[in-house]
């Protein structure tokens, strides 16, 4: 089989992992104050880009910055995005064990305009020190509206939900062309919405709030569908699904069905990363729906443990998977990233690589 030159790769990851000792330790001393945010960033720099060539040297042709520079996958996004605030409150989405520090976020005016970001920069750097694919992470938009719904969003601000969601794309719209304008051409969207509505637990939660899980999918699809509308032509965009992510534990459960004939056909991006680690992702057999020309990536090697994967068992499930979907159309990587949080999973950072390293060699022995 001809290897992939575009992404997703045969073998790839979703993008953060475990956060390396002096990072952590520059981190604790600059909210502390301690040292400064240059001599912060200076860590950083370095941290990340040694981090960079292990992911080379370890054959992946997609690199990120391990999200070294965020203390969460979402916030440290959504928060400085115009006319978002990020604050501390009560999670009303809670996780099967322990819980980050309750980060919230609401609006706090218009959305709809997007003046600059930081993580244009963090993205320029990855771009300057790799000779690999560099990759960019963000939240999927639904992120600012499923764990809060209209609570986040005053009635004075938007009266109807309809204009929040339609300036909301507009603000994600701009957000994707300006990383395509500083090179970006490989940018994933992290959506574990679509997944958590596949719990019948948390569509009951959803309901009681005020919503509809029934029609959520399409309003997510919708604004995922405005934020990618002004892509080059040489962009690739991909989705992450997942069941939530931190310290090694989870907060949904239930397999894709009820949402995947919009995930895979009403949502224009080129592939998706579907956690498929435990039986909590449910069977393969959503994946029939999967049209021509969009990638899965098959995420069947866990972050959540340190514990190396049968390669037979993963070319088996590959197989089973296979059943449904071309073997062309499927690539392998870890089911979400190492570190969604900077506490990061329960595992060490020699086991991180080692998994990494056997989904290279697992793709090489499958695709060729």
């Amino acid at each position: 089989m001809p290897p992939r030159t575009t992404p997703p790769f045969r073998a790839d990851h979703v993008g953060s992992l475990l956060r390396t000792a002096p990072l952590k330790d520059a981190r604790a001393k600059h909210a502390k104050g301690e040292i400064t945010p240059a001599q912060l960033k200076e860590i950083e720099d370095r941290e990340i880009a040694a981090v960079i060539k292990k992911q080379e040297d370890v054959g992946l042709k997609s690199v990120t910055d391990g999200e070294f520079r965020r203390a969460f996958w979402n916030y440290d996004f959504l928060g400085e995005l115009d006319g978002v605030e990020a604050y501390l409150g009560e999670r009303k989405i809670k996780f099967q064990g322990p819980n980050p520090k309750p980060m919230m976020l609401r609006v706090t005016g218009k959305l709809g305009t997007f003046p600059g970001h930081p993580m244009l920069e963090h993205f320029k750097f990855v771009k300057a020190n790799t000779r690999a694919t560099p990759k960019m992470t963000i939240p999927s938009p639904s992120s600012l509206h499923f764990r809060y719904g209209r609570d986040a969003v005053p009635e004075s601000i938007y009266p109807e939900m309809s204009e929040f969601y339609r300036d909301l794309g507009q603000s994600y719209r701009r957000a994707v062309r300006a990383f395509a304008d500083v090179g970006c051409r490989y940018l994933q969207l992290d959506e574990v919405n679509f997944t958590y509505l596949c719990d019948p637990k948390l569509r009951e939660q959803v309901a009681n709030r005020g919503d509809d899980p029934g029609k959520l999918p399409t309003i997510y699809a919708d604004m995922i569908n405005a934020a990618i509308s002004d892509i080059p032509s040489d962009m690739t965009i991909t989705m992450h699904l997942c069941r939530g992510n931190f310290q090694s534990t989870f907060v949904a459960s239930g397999g894709y069905e009820p949402v995947a004939e919009i995930l895979f056909n009403k949502i224009n991006v080129h592939g998706y990363f579907m956690e498929y680690d435990s039986e909590r992702a449910g069977g393969f057999e959503p994946l029939r729906l999967v049209p021509k020309g969009k990638t899965v990536v098959l995420g069947l090697v866990t972050s959540k443990s340190g514990t190396l994967e049968s390669k037979d068992e993963l070319k088996r499930r590959i197989d089973q998977a296979a059943k449904f979907i071309p073997l062309e159309q499927l690539c392998l990587s870890p089911q979400c990233g190492f570190a969604s949080t900077e506490e990061g999973n329960i595992l060490a950072e020699d086991e991180q690589w080692a998994k990494l390293a056997m989904i290279v060699e697992v793709a090489e022995e499958v695709w060729g």
